[in-house]
């Protein structure tokens, strides 16, 4: 009896949820995809930016590419919300009650929903009859959400959960600065709507994002016992 139940405390004193882990691969599995399944498909033209010449005809002539970035895309913002609630859950768990939490759920609900945006607009660009200059706004639009709108909030998420769980020890020190580093330049990318120069932060803070969230999702322990030294 007394084995049994010293062994229900310690599940108790888990956190239950999904793997972290698992989430951020499955996040930045379907982000890659999402970047080279397109491209093959539409023979090696990779997805225009919406400040090239005419970029919004690449819609029209390689739809299948653009109705697969829609899903991909799409699919992207679903493991990245549930990353984002599960990582808020489980810092929350660890005993942590401040305001850094809540502003990673924010952060990382507000991400997922532009990133949603941005898919259903290439959606909508994807069907037939769409006149150029409805076109080129969408283009844009999907743009504005999935870069800007995207990056911002993601910053909002990387920050709070690095801030939170790197003070108290849940992950390395280093893994805090970095993602506190990634989230000041998720924060400078909105100058990308005003300044064509900052476009170049919006890839910078996605991709390096995702190794970040790899890292995080391996290092954040599910109970107090198994914080950094």
């Amino acid at each position: 009896m007394g084995a049994a139940s010293e062994k229900d405390l310690t599940k108790a004193a888990r956190h239950r949820g999904p793997s972290l882990l698992a989430l951020a691969v499955v996040y930045a599995a379907l982000v890659l995809a999402g970047v080279i399944v397109p491209t093959v498909l539409a023979g090696g033209h990779h997805f225009p930016s919406p400040f090239e010449p005419e970029a919004w005809r690449w819609f029209g002539e390689h739809s299948t590419a653009a109705l697969a970035s829609s899903l991909l895309v799409f699919g992207a913002a679903i493991p990245l919300g549930i990353f984002a609630a599960a990582a808020s859950s489980r810092v929350q768990f660890l005993g942590m009650k401040v305001a850094g939490i809540h502003i990673a759920l924010f952060g990382g609900i507000a991400s997922s929903l532009a990133l949603s945006t941005s898919a259903f607009a290439q959606w909508v660009l994807a069907q037939p009859g769409i006149s150029d200059s409805s076109a080129h706004a969408l283009h844009l639009f999907s743009f504005a959400a999935g870069g800007p709108g995207f990056v911002v909030p993601f910053g909002l998420l990387l920050a709070g959960i690095a801030t939170v769980a790197g003070l108290q020890a849940f992950i390395p020190r280093w893994l805090m600065w970095l993602g506190l580093i990634l989230s000041a330049l998720a924060e400078l990318a909105v100058l990308a709507l005003v300044w064509r120069p900052a476009v170049f932060l919006l890839p910078v803070v996605r991709f390096a994002g995702l190794l970040w969230m790899i890292a995080a999702g391996t290092a954040l322990p599910k109970s107090r016992e198994g914080r950094q030294q």
